[in-house]
């Protein structure tokens, strides 16, 4: 199975980045970063194990993207396990796992995505555009401390 890792630290608590990841306004301004546009009416987030999780990402070209998964676990603020897939009508989808621990200035976030038949490329490209994301998650989580 495809898989990629990214380690982030960010300038806020635990708790804070665990809310980017699971409180939808939050979700809605890193997720897609600043070029891309995440309707609150098009986000939904039942965070509990087995609740699901939607959202529609408007692109610059007038296109969207649907996104669906279900958190598998959840354990706030330090651990976060969600499957995702950007095309609803597969029973594939990928598993994230996030996992945060508090570090002298902040929190150190790991996060593993497991991608069932991505290839090298595809991994690749999902790395960049992670790390755009997280950029703006970045200053989002410090922005509230």
């Amino acid at each position: 199975m495809a898989e990629l890792s990214i380690t982030r630290s960010f300038a806020a608590t635990p708790q804070a980045v665990f809310d980017a990841w699971t409180d939808p306004e939050k979700f809605a301004v890193w997720f897609g970063t600043d070029g891309v546009d995440v309707p609150a009416e098009t986000l939904s987030m039942d965070v509990r194990p087995g609740g699901s999780w939607n959202a529609v990402m408007k692109l610059p070209d007038d296109t969207s993207i649907s996104w669906v998964g279900e958190y598998l676990e959840v354990d706030a603020p330090t651990h976060l396990v969600l499957t995702i897939t950007d095309n609803p009508a597969l029973d594939a989808r990928g598993v994230i796992t996030v996992d945060l621990a508090e570090v002298a200035g902040g929190t150190e976030m790991s996060m593993k995505q497991e991608s069932p038949g991505f290839d090298q490329g595809q991994l690749d490209q999902t790395v960049i555009g992670y790390n755009a994301f997280f950029d703006v998650m970045s200053t989002l989580v410090a922005e509230s401390e």
